[in-house]
């Protein structure tokens, strides 16, 4: 089973005034990509969560967290 993983794309993303296609473009991926990420329907890859945290300029779990289990 994958463990759940909380991300902050979106706040991210909206701090930079980014749409989620300008994100998309500059990480290499389709807008609906993002939304599912920022969604949570979509846990990206590792290579993909570096990008993420190239682009946006920190670390990746500063990005995505491991949701805590009850």
């Amino acid at each position: 089973m994958m463990p759940d993983v909380k991300t902050s794309v979106r706040e991210l993303r909206l701090e930079r005034g980014w749409s989620q296609q300008e994100l998309a473009d500059k990480v290499g991926v389709s807008r609906q990509s993002i939304n599912a990420i920022e969604c949570n329907r979509y846990t990206p890859s590792l290579p993909l969560a570096l990008i993420f945290a190239r682009v946006f300029g920190c670390s990746t779990d500063s990005i995505f967290k491991l949701a805590t289990r009850k």
